[in-house]
């Protein structure tokens, strides 16, 4: 039985859903959002070479940065190729291992992405907390290990939970309430005991996105019980200025996130429209914010991209 199990999962087709209601506008629908993609990736791109190519952003702050900037990227890759394939009638159609294999990239991606904040609000604590200390306790090979434990760490934890899914029947309709595929939608279709994959998806989530807001929130305490030390106004506030990006970033993602799983846990039977809003709102808008927030409230990122794209002028203001 495991077997015939395993085979029907495998040889499964799913469909994705557009926007519902909406199908005659799909086309100028597609429009708005491949815009919004352009951008996010024009933006992360433009963080990510100003940070390589400018020595003044060869530190600790930069270098998360532009893991973040990788990962939002990663994030919203897989998901915008099966969403445009959807609005631009290509096809519906999303065979079982692909779906399976674009779940664990969204869910790899977005794990990593909060294990990325966790160590930023880190880096604010060791650079506000401990300032002298800050090149020797975060070094290069430090925050190389840091970036490669955070992708092992959301990765493999998903792979009990996603193999489970080949032994799975799949007996209910296989239309999929996005267009994209998430761990926690396809577990609705199947016609099996799913009860390992929810609570152990629970568990998951905790250690990971739980721990990683509790670390977030523990790093800004001593952040705050710091500045609070600081004896001058206007001290305290060029120290909680630093953190102002990374606050906004933890917002982009944590919001989204939490929304999306209200939405899929407590309102089933909501309107549609909701989920999949909710659920584009969480993987398009972080990486069009991210590089945003960044070059307005970070002076060395601002002067970065000045410089690439007015050269002479930036150099003038520098001087």
């Amino acid at each position: 039985m495991a077997t015939l199990n395993y085979s029907s999962s495998l040889s499964s087709t799913f469909y994705l859903t557009g926007i519902p209601g909406y199908e005659e506008f799909h086309h100028w629908i597609s429009i708005p959002f491949c815009l919004l993609y352009l951008f996010g990736v024009m933006g992360n791109c433009i963080i990510l070479h100003v940070v390589r190519t400018d020595p003044r952003l060869h530190e600790p702050m930069y270098y998360f940065l532009a893991m973040l900037s990788l990962t939002d990227m990663g994030m919203s890759l897989s998901p915008v190729i099966s969403l445009f394939r959807v609005l631009w009638s290509i096809s519906r159609e999303i065979q079982f291992n692909i779906c399976v294999v674009q779940m664990f990239l969204i869910h790899t991606f977005s794990f990593t992405e909060s294990s990325v904040l966790l160590a930023m609000a880190l880096d604010r604590y060791v650079a506000i907390c401990h300032p002298l200390r800050y090149a020797t306790i975060l070094t290069p090979k430090l925050i190389a290990k840091i970036g490669i434990a955070a992708l092992l760490r959301s990765a493999l934890p998903l792979i009990p939970l996603l193999v489970r899914l080949a032994f799975f029947r799949f007996c209910h309709s296989h239309v999929l309430s996005h267009s994209y595929c998430l761990h926690q939608d396809m577990i609705r279709l199947a016609c099996a005991d799913t009860k390992f994959n929810v609570i152990y998806g629970l568990v998951v989530i905790t250690m990971l996105w739980g721990l990683d807001s509790l670390g977030i929130l523990v790093s800004y305490a001593f952040i705050l019980h710091s500045v609070l030390k600081i004896a001058s106004r206007e001290g305290r506030l060029k120290a909680l200025n630093t953190c102002a990006s990374h606050l906004c970033a933890v917002i982009i993602l944590y919001v989204p996130m939490i929304g999306l799983s209200i939405v899929h846990r407590l309102t089933k039977h909501s309107s549609p429209f909701v989920h999949i809003f909710m659920a584009h709102i969480y993987l398009m808008v972080p990486p069009v914010l991210n590089p945003v927030i960044y070059s307005v409230k970070t002076r060395q990122i601002r002067q970065g991209v000045l410089h690439l794209f007015f050269p002479s002028k930036s150099s003038s203001i520098l001087m």
